[in-house]
């Protein structure tokens, strides 16, 4: 996302809270410009450490050089002040997960201690979020589920542009192979666990791509059918959405950009029916959902699938409506419009 908006004003520069360059050396094409976390200890890897502490890194920005700024946000990127002439744009991948919607799930593994220890802080970030929220001067959502999230928590009104969704074209196949494939981080929000739960049962194979802190527990849960990749490169990345049968999506996404690169390689969606990925995926079409979200109702769709037929052409074309230079001209004319309107109001 980052680097699309980079190739429609290539002379922006990218301010962050942290950087870490060899974990990131896609970010080399910009001038990047870190805050004052960057000297702490820590904050490289472990910046969620200092939440209280992330709203005052962004305001601590200047951007009177400016007539336009962009912050990419799902937490406090929005928080930078900027002065009347300049358009702030707020691109948000949805409201603070953590206050908000998937509170329960980011606590659901943690100690009742910590939740008690940590509510003063959370109850803190909901008010600030609250103040914070209204500063950008316009929303862009990335879904209409997260439009929907910015209007109930927010209050604002936004418009709906789909991230750009492209992956690394490569005829790497896994050969002998059939499976099912999950690409995602191992987090609890993601209820990866269901999908293991579930192929514990089916006795199908299924390969997992990604790491978080759930993959020590759900390695422990998982049988021999099950196997976990890590992180792969792009272009190995691609051989594995070559070669599977499907894609597993249990959680509940805000878009999800994993959905849109299978169909993109002619891959259909399992999914939970809900959220970002029901505007992504054409049900019967190009994938089917499951619900409620168990791991039973997860087995008895994925039992069903094996009976279905797609065809991979749908798939690629519903992908294309989620093409880079579709983003590069909605977002580039959405910035001008209102960038028009704000100096004429």
């Amino acid at each position: 996302m980052l680097l699309a908006l980079h190739e429609i004003w290539p002379e922006a520069p990218l301010y962050t809270s942290v950087y870490n360059p060899s974990a990131a050396e896609w970010a080399n094409v910009f001038d990047v410009r870190m805050s004052f976390l960057q000297k702490l200890p820590l904050p490289k890897n472990k910046h969620e450490y200092y939440p209280f502490l992330m709203g005052i890194a962004f305001e601590s920005f200047n951007f009177d050089e400016f007539d336009v700024v962009i912050s990419v946000c799902h937490e406090f990127s929005k928080t930078i002040i900027t002065k009347p002439k300049t358009l702030h744009v707020c691109y948000c991948l949805n409201p603070v997960g953590y206050l908000w919607d998937s509170y329960a799930d980011y606590f659901s593994s943690k100690p009742t201690w910590l939740k008690l220890l940590t509510l003063p802080l959370i109850n803190y970030l909901r008010w600030y979020d609250q103040i914070i929220c209204q500063r950008p001067d316009q929303y862009i959502a990335i879904s209409k589920t997260v439009q929907e999230r910015i209007k109930r928590i927010y209050k604002r009104d936004s418009q709906v542009i789909y991230p750009p969704v492209g992956l690394v074209r490569s005829h790497l196949a896994i050969q002998g192979e059939t499976f099912y494939l999950i690409i995602s981080r191992l987090v609890p929000q993601k209820r990866i666990d269901i999908a293991v739960e579930a192929f514990n049962r089916l006795k199908l194979p299924l390969k997992i791509v990604g790491t978080g802190v759930e993959e020590n527990r759900l390695k422990s849960m998982a049988k021999n059918n099950i196997k976990f990749l890590g992180n792969l490169t792009d272009e190995e990345l691609a051989g594995y959405y070559n070669s599977c049968l499907a894609i597993i999506i249990p959680g509940e996404e805000d878009f999800n950009i994993v959905a849109v690169e299978a169909q993109s390689f002619g891959k259909p969606v399992i999914a939970f029916g809900a959220g970002g990925v029901t505007e992504t995926v054409i049900a019967g079409k190009t994938g089917v959902f499951f619900s409620p979200q168990t791991s039973v109702a997860l087995e008895q769709t994925i039992k069903k699938f094996k009976d279905q037929k797609f065809d991979e052409n749908d798939c690629k074309t519903n992908a294309r409506k989620f093409s880079r230079t579709r983003f590069h001209e909605e977002f580039r004319r959405m910035v001008e419009r209102t960038q028009n309107f704000k100096k004429t109001s």
